[in-house]
C-alpha cells in the first residue's frame, strides 16, 4: 500500500510571498521509493495523497524582532516610543542585538526628533518595512475576513474555510489544500502546519496516521529602503508615479543578481539560510526589478534554468521581452542548467528587437591562440584564455510613438552591449583582452551604423584598472601597472589597446552636478575616477566592479538611480542581506537621445 516515509521543508523559516514546497518522500505499494506526486484524479493502487495546510494561531501576542524577523522579541526600546517612531522598530530579541544595531537604530531617533514627524510615515519610508503590518506585536484573534475566506492558496480546487479547534489556547485555521502554500500576510507570526495524508480512493477515508511537519513563525518579506532616481541635469520631471520621465527618454538597469550556484552557504555565512535560499530570493530580486520599471534590463549571472522557468515568464508578465546568451562550457564541469549567463529584457511597447549578436570569447582565444601563438604554446594559451565568458548584443528599435521629440520620423536604432567580465584577479591580462575584444566588435557594429551605445555589465575591475581606463578614457596608459601581467604577449603593442567609441561612465554625471543637493551623491563617488564607491559589498570585498558605459555623441544622461551608502545600507554589514538580495547593487539610468556632436 502507499504510504508516506517522510516530510520535510527546505527551509523552516516561512516567508510572506515565497511559495512553500515540502519534499515528500513515498514507498510504493511495489515498496520503491519515489518523491513523485500522487494526486487525487491519478490515484496509485486505489489511493492518494490529500494535503492540508494550517495556520496555528494562538491566544497570545507575539512580537518579531526588528533585526532578525525570524526571532521573537524580548525587549523594546522606549526611545522609539516617545519618538513615536513605528513601533515595529523598536523591538529587538537580544540585549547583543539591540547593542549591535545602535549605531544604525539612533539614527531612526536623531531623524525623528529632526523631522518632526508626529506618525512616522517619514521613518516608515526611509528606513523599509520589516513587519508590513506596521507593528511589531501581532494580534492572533482571528478576523472575520480570514475566518470567512475561501481556500485559494496553491492549484487545488477551491474548499470552503475550516477551523479545527485544539486545547492549550491554540486554534488551528485551514488555510490550504495543496501540495505547494504560499504565506499571506494574514500568517505573519503564526507558525504554519502542513499535513499530508494516504486517502481511500472508494471510501475518501484517510489510512493511517497522517505525516506533519510545523514550520517556525511566518516573517515578512523584508523590504529593501526605497532608492530615487536623481535628475542630473535639471531636465527630468515627475510623473504621477513618482518617476522621473521627459520627454524621448529610457532607463536601462544594470544587475547582476548573483546566480544561485554561486550563493553558497560558505562563501556567504554572514546571511541567514532563509535569506539566501533561490525561493526567497528570486522574488525578492523579482520585486526589486520590477519597481525600477525600467525599459531595458541587462542581467548577469542568471542561470539558464532559472531564465527559462522563472525570469523570462514573470517578466513576459510586465510586458518584458527577454533575449539570453548562456556561458559556453569548456570550463564548467557541473549541471548543464545551472551554466548562468548574460539576459536582456526590453519593454515590448517601447522597442521592437532587430538584431541580436553572441560574442563567445572562447572561440575569439581560439582565433587569438591560432594566429599569434607558438604551436607549443597554443595548450598553455588556451587553459589561461578560455574562461567561458560572453557578451550578449542587442540592437533595438524605438517605437515611432516614443521617438525623440528632435528627431520626428527618423528610425531611431539602439545597440544594447550586456557582458560579465573574467572574475580572477589575477588574470589582468585576461580582462583587459576581453574588455578590448567586446570592444572592437562594437566599433564594427558603430561603422556599419550610426547607432548610441550602451555597455553594460559586470567588468570584475574596479575604477582606474586597465579594463576600466580603456571603457573610459579610449585608451590604457603604457606605464599601466596592469599591463606588467602578460605572460602572453597578447597585450603587446599596448598602442594597440584603444578603441574610437566616445564612451562615458553614467554614474559620473553626478560629479557633473553642481548644488548643494548633489553633495550626498558626490561624497558617494571615488574622487579620483568619479565612479560609485561601491557596486559589490561581501565581508571580503568592498568596491565597483559594474557600470553602465553610454556613446556621448548621442545621448545624453537624464537622472540616476541614487546609490547606496553605510546609512542605506543600515544593519547590513554585507551582501547578500535579507533585505538586498545580491551581493552586487543595481545601477539605473535614464537616457535621452540627442544630435549627434563630434567623436572622440
Amino acid at each position: 500500500m502507499l504510504s508516506v516515509l517522510r516530510v520535510h521543508l527546505p527551509s523552516d523559516i516561512p516567508i510572506v510571498g515565497c511559495e512553500l514546497t515540502p519534499y515528500v518522500l513515498l514507498r510504493r505499494p511495489d515498496k520503491t521509493v519515489t518523491t513523485d506526486d500522487v494526486p487525487e484524479a491519478s490515484p496509485l493502487d486505489g489511493h492518494f495523497l490529500l494535503y492540508k495546510w494550517y495556520r496555528v494561531q494562538s491566544d497570545k501576542k507575539v512580537a518579531v524582532c526588528s533585526v532578525h524577523p525570524s526571532e521573537q522579541a524580548t525587549l523594546q526600546c522606549l526611545g522609539c516610543l516617545k519618538a513615536k517612531i513605528p513601533v515595529g522598530k523598536s523591538y529587538h530579541c537580544t540585549p547583543k542585538c539591540f547593542s549591535d544595531a545602535w549605531q544604525h537604530h539612533r539614527v531612526l531617533h536623531d531623524r525623528a526628533a529632526s523631522s518632526g514627524n508626529e506618525n512616522g510615515n517619514e521613518e516608515e519610508e526611509l528606513f523599509g518595512r520589516f513587519n508590513n503590518s506596521g507593528s511589531g506585536s501581532i494580534n492572533t484573534t482571528l478576523s472575520a475576513s480570514a475566518s470567512s475566506a475561501s481556500l485559494t492558496n496553491g492549484s487545488a480546487p477551491v474548499y470552503p474555510a475550516a477551523i479545527t479547534q485544539r486545547s492549550g489556547g491554540e486554534t488551528w485555521f485551514e488555510v490550504g489544500r495543496s501540495k505547494t502554500y504560499t504565506p499571506t500576510a494574514d500568517d505573519i507570526g503564526h507558525v504554519l502546519k502542513f499535513e499530508c495524508a494516504v486517502v481511500d480512493a472508494e471510501t475518501k477515508l484517510t489510512v493511517g496516521h497522517a505525516s506533519t511537519l510545523l514550520t517556525s513563525r511566518v516573517i515578512p518579506a523584508p523590504s529593501p529602503s526605497p532608492r530615487r532616481l536623481i535628475p542630473v541635469d535639471g531636465m527630468g520631471h515627475l510623473d504621477a508615479d513618482g518617476r522621473i520621465t521627459s520627454s524621448g527618454t529610457f532607463t536601462v538597469l544594470s544587475y547582476n543578481i548573483l546566480s544561485d550556484s554561486y550563493a553558497s552557504s560558505d562563501l556567504y555565512n554572514y546571511c541567514p539560510s532563509w535569506a539566501l535560499s533561490w525561493l526567497y530570493r528570486r522574488q525578492n530580486l523579482l520585486r526589486e526589478i520590477v519597481v525600477y520599471r525600467a525599459d531595458i534590463i541587462c542581467l548577469q549571472e542568471v542561470q539558464s534554468d532559472h531564465y527559462e522557468e522563472f525570469f523570462s515568464p514573470e517578466l513576459d508578465k510586465h510586458g518584458y521581452y527577454g533575449l539570453y546568451k548562456r556561458k559556453t562550457n569548456e570550463v564548467y564541469s557541473g549541471n548543464m542548467n545551472t551554466i548562468d549567463g548574460c539576459a536582456t529584457f526590453f519593454r515590448r511597447d517601447r522597442f521592437s528587437h532587430v538584431k541580436k549578436y553572441e560574442v563567445e570569447f572562447n572561440k575569439a582565444a581560439q582565433s587569438l591562440t591560432d594566429a599569434v601563438i607558438p604551436t607549443t604554446q597554443k595548450k598553455t594559451a588556451l587553459n589561461r584564455l578560455v574562461k567561458d565568458n560572453v557578451a550578449l548584443i542587442v540592437v533595438l528599435e524605438a517605437k515611432v510613438n516614443n521617438q525623440p521629440v528632435d528627431n520626428p520620423g527618423k528610425r531611431q536604432l539602439l545597440c544594447v552591449a550586456n557582458t560579465h567580465v573574467n572574475v580572477h584577479q589575477d588574470l589582468k591580462d585576461v580582462k583587459l583582452w576581453q574588455v578590448h575584444t567586446l570592444l572592437k566588435g562594437l566599433e564594427k557594429i558603430a561603422a556599419s551604423a550610426d547607432i548610441p551605445m550602451l555597455v553594460c555589465g559586470d567588468f570584475n575591475s574596479v575604477p582606474g584598472s586597465a579594463p576600466h581606463a580603456l571603457l573610459a578614457m579610449g585608451k590604457v596608459d603604457p606605464s599601466h601597472p596592469d599591463l606588467a601581467v602578460d605572460p602572453l604577449n597578447i597585450l603587446r603593442p599596448h598602442s594597440k589597446l584603444v578603441h574610437q567609441l566616445p564612451l562615458v561612465s553614467a554614474y559620473s554625471s553626478f560629479a557633473r552636478t553642481a548644488g548643494l543637493g548633489f553633495e550626498q551623491h558626490k561624497r558617494r563617488l571615488d574622487n579620483a575616477t568619479n565612479e560609485p564607491l561601491f557596486t559589490n559589498v561581501t565581508r571580503d570585498f568592498i568596491g565597483s566592479l559594474d557600470y553602465i558605459f553610454y556613446t556621448a555623441d548621442s545621448l545624453v544622461v537624464e537622472s540616476l538611480l541614487e546609490l547606496l551608502d553605510e546609512e542605506s545600507l543600515r544593519k547590513d554589514t554585507a551582501l547578500p542581506s535579507p533585505e538586498w538580495s545580491s551581493d552586487h547593487i543595481a545601477l539605473l539610468a535614464e537616457f535621452r537621445c540627442c544630435k549627434n556632436r563630434s567623436r572622440r
